[in-house]
């Protein structure tokens, strides 16, 4: 029955994936080992349920039909599994966790290995990425996103807190080039930057009509990686735009200083998101819960003005 059941489950990531491999790599498999189970269930069922050839596969009739009822029955026994699940007072099961690099790393990674610690039947897997995953397409339980939610349709949102953005500089940098006084000035001075392929991304500040400005500075330093920015900064390179949380320390030991200090700070909305459910698992559950409650202490602004 076990068996069974497996075929049907390789076969529907198949389908969804597209590929045997994709599908092998989503759950864990070699590529081998899910085609033998597919084959299984063709043998099984005296039909043939993919027409492959050399470049690409796709459903026969007979496979169209048995997908459409292996997804509903698949939906049928997850519903099953979740309305128990959501009714055990430990999470267990793997979580998956998709987070931006940065504050994946020092905000919510060490949250939830607590979580996993106070939990043995919890495993956790988190992937760092700065790109906009599609939590349902590549299986994820939760995304935490720093941006505003543009479109969230299929999804579930809870607002963890705000990320101040601050524009600082190494107190060197600033005995040499002088500080700045409003956001016109950045324009003369050197600046280190978070950018791709020769593209800038601009730092943004509150306007007085509610709204927002962009300002993109000019720099010979770019980088995707917020951390090598930051360490930059404080070796003197240049002015940087940084989430105060992260620079909370050099602030305090004295190796970068904020500037602009009459100008609002920026802050970036962050949300944890996950696929609507009418249940949901006390892992997913576990872990919003806890990133609602101790991910606003993270974010707090440790450094006075």
């Amino acid at each position: 029955m076990m068996d069974r059941l497996g075929g049907v489950f390789a076969f529907v990531q198949a389908v969804e994936a597209g590929s045997f491999a994709l599908a092998a790599e989503r759950m864990g498999l070699s590529r081998s080992a899910v085609g033998k189970s597919i084959a299984r269930l063709e043998e099984r069922l005296e039909t043939r349920l993919f027409q492959r050839t050399t470049r690409r596969q796709s459903l026969t009739e007979d496979g169209q039909a048995f997908y459409e009822r292996c997804v509903r029955a698949l939906a049928e026994l997850e519903a099953a599994e979740t309305a128990l699940d959501s009714g055990r007072r430990a999470p267990t099961g793997r979580l998956r966790v998709s987070a931006p690099v940065m504050f994946g790393r020092h905000c919510a990674a060490p949250l939830l290995r607590e979580l996993v610690l106070q939990h043995p039947g919890l495993e956790l897997e988190i992937a760092f990425s700065d790109r906009m995953v599609d939590l349902v397409e590549e299986g994820y339980d939760v995304a935490l996103r720093v941006a505003p939610l543009a479109d969230h349709a299929g999804l579930t949102a809870r607002r963890l807190g705000v990320q101040t953005m601050s524009v600082c500089g190494a107190p060197g940098y600033l005995k040499r080039h002088g500080r700045p006084k409003t956001l016109e000035d950045l324009g003369q001075h050197d600046a280190v930057v978070y950018g791709r392929n020769g593209v800038n991304k601009p730092w943004r500040f509150p306007d007085e009509q509610g709204g927002e400005q962009r300002i993109t500075v000019q720099a010979r330093l770019r980088f995707d990686d917020v951390e090598t920015i930051m360490d930059a900064a404080v070796q003197g390179a240049g002015l940087a735009w940084l989430p105060r949380w992260l620079i909370a320390e050099h602030l305090r030991g004295g190796r970068l200083v904020e500037v602009l200090e009459t100008q609002r700070p920026y802050g970036n909305e962050i949300y944890a998101v996950w696929p609507q459910s009418k249940h949901v698992t006390s892992k997913v559950r576990a872990a919003i819960d806890l990133l609602v409650a101790r991910i606003p202490e993270r974010l707090k602004d440790t450094h006075s003005r």
